[in-house]
């Protein structure tokens, strides 16, 4: 199949700023640009190859696209261009599920307070902060519950990279904190915001 018109001034574009960039910082810069590019199109290589795995040896009975968002790095490209099946609470409440057999042990459990969006200039533009509740027999011990934080935003961070900040309630927050992987497509819509569990 023929490139379309579309496609094909993509990739002129493409080639037309790296020859920009190229000019503005020299042979060095350019030569780094085009390292650049070359590792981006092969990491969405790599996430095309998986898909095609994926969806050629399906399970009976699945669903494409849930198929799809299941896979960690197939699933991450989804939520990056806005295509991901399961909105941001849903993935969070499946992170969560993920540790809570860990948080039984150290801290009883967790629930969601809320989502809601970083504060302007806070080095996050549209992103998200993940507000929770420990419940149970460490709710209040600092140890455990910084452990359980991490524990946590690790998770939350392969599920749901679209939440800039984890804050749980009863733990210190310590200084300064670390801000999580964030990579988004798009703003959050109001409802995705005024989501609760």
């Amino acid at each position: 199949m023929a490139a379309t018109a579309g496609e094909q001034r993509a990739g002129e574009r493409v080639d037309a700023l790296l020859d920009e960039l190229g000019r503005a910082v020299g042979p060095s810069g350019r030569a780094l640009a085009d390292e650049l590019v070359r590792a981006v199109v092969e990491f969405y290589g790599t996430g095309l190859a998986r898909a095609v795995e994926l969806l050629g040896d399906p399970p009976e009975g699945a669903e494409p696209l849930a198929l799809l968002g299941e896979d960690e790095l197939v699933g991450g490209l989804l939520i990056l261009h806005d295509l991901h099946p399961d909105d941001t609470l849903t993935r969070v409440e499946r992170a969560l599920d993920e540790v809570r057999p860990y948080l039984g042990s150290h801290a009883g459990d967790v629930e969601i307070a809320g989502i809601a969006p970083e504060p302007e200039g806070d080095g996050a533009a549209g992103g998200r902060t993940l507000r929770l509740r420990l419940r149970g027999s460490c709710d209040g011990c600092p140890s455990s519950a910084q452990t359980v934080r991490w524990t946590i935003e690790e998770a939350v961070a392969r599920r749901a990279p679209e939440i800039a900040r984890v804050e749980v309630e009863g733990v210190a927050e310590e200084s300064p904190q670390p801000k999580l992987l964030q990579i988004m497509s798009r703003p959050p819509d109001a409802a995705d915001l005024a989501a609760g569990p």
